[in-house]
């Protein structure tokens, strides 16, 4: 409702001139001017001779309290115009089909209300869930069927968001197949694979308390697959939770980033950053929880090979990739490397 409410208040001024701020009900301001102070018990339209506005208060669940410069009959009638329109517009959000209902909930296009109105007309359960961020080769029609074939539930659903992307709602089962969210979506990324020949990368979003969360389980399901093919994940699914370090790293001024990276890793074995296919050892063997036999095993490389990599990164960085603390420095210097 909000970018819809921001689209109608654009839409006013460029073609009257006229500025509307909205606040909600409890004198937060939505759109306009922050400093303005609507007074308490507005209820219709208030004319503010003291302050030079026009107050005017909308129906429905949200209660948004405008405010038009000026006062006088000019103002009055835009007031009851403006009331309209913006009740009409919450109408037209409450009454989407469900795909673009819940698209513009998990885009975070909808306030409070909608997503209510949203929950009773479509009977979405309570309890936890989570989205899954989808970006898919394929045609998205022919993903999102097959999405919905793995729902476990009625209130489970797929829904197309724009170009390759889509996303996946689900629901926490009490007795679910599939061990964690994570575990759901690497079975996706197969079955994608295996039945329609779809390459894919699916981000996990966090586990939402419940359905008025789902907006920000989707943010960082969005945000752990940009990171994830950023950094070079293998697998294609991208865990929200292990990139909250990229995240907060993202936060930091490139300057302090670089200070960091300098104390790090120094001088000639910086080289190491060059080297591809010793790049590519390492990550696998982080991603393999440091095992040996499983890292080979992946890469189809002999045992004594992977040790002599090892070995070789070891004496350039003084890192030892088998010891868990150094093998954590190891991937911090591989992020700030990205990021700086």
């Amino acid at each position: 409702m909000i970018a819809q409410l921001k689209k109608l208040v654009r839409n006013v001024y460029e073609n009257t001139g006229i500025e509307v701020s909205v606040f909600s009900q409890e004198g937060k301001c939505l759109l306009g001017n922050a400093d303005l102070r609507p007074p308490a018990g507005v209820d219709g339209i208030l004319p503010d001779k003291a302050a030079g506005m026009t107050w005017f208060r909308t129906l429905g669940p949200e209660g948004y309290v405008c405010g038009i410069k000026g006062v006088g009959e000019v103002q009055k009638n835009y007031a009851f115009l403006l009331s309209d329109l913006i009740e009409g517009a919450a109408g037209r959000t409450a009454n989407l089909p469900k795909g673009e209902g819940l698209r513009r909930i998990l885009l975070g296009e909808c306030a409070a209300a909608d997503v209510r109105k949203f929950r009773a007309r479509y009977s979405v359960p309570e309890g936890p869930c989570f989205v899954l961020a989808v970006e898919a080769d394929g045609k998205l029609g022919d993903v999102i069927t097959l999405l919905a074939q793995y729902a476990e539930s009625g209130a489970d659903c797929a829904v197309a968001l724009a170009g390759k992307e889509c996303a996946f709602l689900k629901f926490v089962q009490a007795e679910s197949e599939y061990s964690s969210a994570a575990d759901f979506a690497s079975f996706l990324v197969r079955s994608l694979r295996e039945e329609l020949g779809v390459r894919a990368h699916i981000g996990v979003g966090g586990t939402a308390a419940r359905f008025e969360e789902a907006a920000l389980s989707y943010r960082q399901a969005n945000m752990a697959l940009r990171l994830g093919e950023q950094f070079g994940g293998h697998g294609g699914v991208y865990s929200y939770r292990s990139y909250v370090l990229v995240k907060m790293l993202e936060e930091i001024p490139t300057a302090r980033l670089s200070e960091y990276f300098s104390a790090l890793l120094e001088g000639e074995s910086r080289a190491l950053l060059q080297d591809e296919d010793m790049l590519v050892t390492a990550e696998h063997f982080l991603e393999n929880n440091l095992n040996v036999s499983e890292t080979s095993r992946e890469l189809f490389m002999h045992r004594n090979t992977l040790m002599y990599r090892l070995d070789k990164i070891e004496r350039m960085t003084g890192l030892n990739l088998r010891s868990f603390s150094d093998a954590v420095t190891f991937r911090l210097i591989t992020i700030l490397a990205k990021l700086v």
